[in-house]
């Protein structure tokens, strides 16, 4: 004999399957927004340490440090993306090494 189907079951694969769909591309998403946000950091980081290894050159060939973000990018090729980036670059005295913060600007 044939067991009938009933309703309730069509209506749970019905229901089931297009909630399944639903939770996978949610899933996907929030992997793809958290790779990003780890690029992001990693890029930030990668800027910090390209600025502060051009001082520390800076500070090796000439006994100071550079006195301007400036003439850092212009002397010792370090290169920043401005649109997405934000650099504070403060100096203190010739002798000590400058503070260094990158902030990502908002999009």
């Amino acid at each position: 004999m044939r067991k009938k189907k009933t309703p309730w079951r069509a209506l749970l694969r019905g229901l089931l399957l297009p909630a399944l769909c639903v939770l996978v591309l949610v899933g996907f998403s929030t992997a793809l927004d958290s790779l990003n946000s780890g690029h992001e950091t990693e890029d930030r980081r990668q800027l910090e340490e390209a600025l502060r290894r051009g001082c520390v050159a800076c500070y090796a060939t000439e006994g100071v440090y550079p006195p301007t973000l400036e003439y850092l990018k212009e002397r010792y090729g370090v290169q920043v993306d401005e649109n997405r980036y934000t650099v504070f670059y403060d100096v203190f005295a010739d002798n000590l090494m400058p503070d260094i913060t990158v902030l990502v600007n908002e999009t």
